[in-house]
């Protein structure tokens, strides 16, 4: 298990590597959610996500061999930008399988941050694609979510958190693979465990919400949703028994829902958020995540990796209301 001394190890590691992300409030939003709500802004990350603290905390813990080796990622943008950043930031060479489907900006800042971009066309099939190459080249690979290291690092989005809102109640949580959640969640429960924890995932990739149900680890037979930086095929084992020991809720969202949530943050906010970025609004907004009047809350903002030339098409015709 992933313990608070952990993440505050790997805080130490990223000290003076990392943007100290701001958390902004909005009256606004606040009015229309009941509560009290801040943002906490990982979309104004290096390489626009918090993927980066998980891949710098677990390539810091590679031996000489491992690194020369070269590492190797398996992801749909976030996770590839970070470790082609950091990778190259390191003085190690890079590979990252992508899937056909992925966002051309994404797959484009991958290679400009110096990784060679392998293309899946099977989106489902992407972790096997990135288990062969790690045979067939040698290479070291850098897991997005089911890792000690990693969920350690993106834990320390939660130690922030505690410094500049000492007072949470709730902390909303958008999930992939569920390493930011697990890291999260072990930050905030260490520290003040009467807070609540809140997962989010789109309707149309529902993995840990699944594997809540079912008591174990699913694979979805298809994922359908704009949030492709949610768009794992499954939860990672470590991550969900840690979702399953801290997290209190898991909601699920659609990608209209989500949509609203995106508009709204630009339009109030001035945030630019890539629909995974959006999620955890999404949940306060439809009032899936249900807090208490008083309390304040805090939503993750976990990345801003928006196609800006398809923005207006994605969200054409939302108009939030009240």
């Amino acid at each position: 298990m992933v313990t608070l001394d952990d993440v505050t190890s790997a805080r130490r590691v990223l000290a003076g590597r990392i943007h100290r992300t701001p958390l902004i409030g909005s009256t606004e939003i606040g009015r229309r959610v009941g509560a009290p709500v801040y943002f906490k802004l990982e979309n104004l990350q290096k390489t626009g996500s918090f993927k980066v603290r998980g891949v710098l905390n677990k390539i810091a813990a590679l031996g000489p061999e491992e690194r020369a080796r070269g590492l190797l990622a398996a992801s749909a943008g976030n996770h590839a930008q970070a470790l082609a950043w950091a990778a190259t930031a390191e003085g190690v060479a890079s590979t990252v399988v992508m899937p056909a489907d992925a966002p051309r900006t994404k797959v484009q800042a991958t290679q400009q941050y110096g990784a060679t971009v392998v293309i899946e066309q099977d989106r489902m099939k992407l972790f096997s694609r990135a288990d062969e190459l790690t045979k067939e080249r040698g290479l070291t690979f850098v897991p997005p979510f089911d890792d000690p290291l990693v969920i350690a690092g993106q834990g320390t989005v939660g130690l922030e958190i505690l410094e500049d809102l000492p007072e949470v109640g709730t902390v909303v949580v958008p999930i992939g693979g569920g390493g930011l959640i697990a890291g999260v969640a072990v930050a905030i429960k260490g520290q003040r465990p009467n807070a609540k924890i809140i997962g989010v995932e789109p309707e149309g990739a529902p993995k840990m919400w699944r594997a809540r149900q079912a008591g174990h680890t699913v694979k979805l037979d298809r994922i359908d949703t704009i949030a492709d930086g949610l768009a794992a095929p499954f939860a990672g084992e470590l991550t969900f028994s840690l979702v399953q020991r801290y997290v209190d809720d898991l909601v699920l969202v659609s990608d209209d829902e989500i949509r609203q949530a995106m508009f709204l943050l630009l339009e109030r906010c001035k945030v630019l958020a890539e629909p995974a970025g959006a999620a955890a609004l999404a949940a306060l907004l439809t009032g899936k995540a249900s807090v208490a009047p008083d309390a304040p809350v805090v939503a993750i903002v976990s990345g801003g990796n928006t196609d800006v030339a398809s923005l207006s098409t994605l969200l054409q015709g939302v108009t939030p209301g009240e």
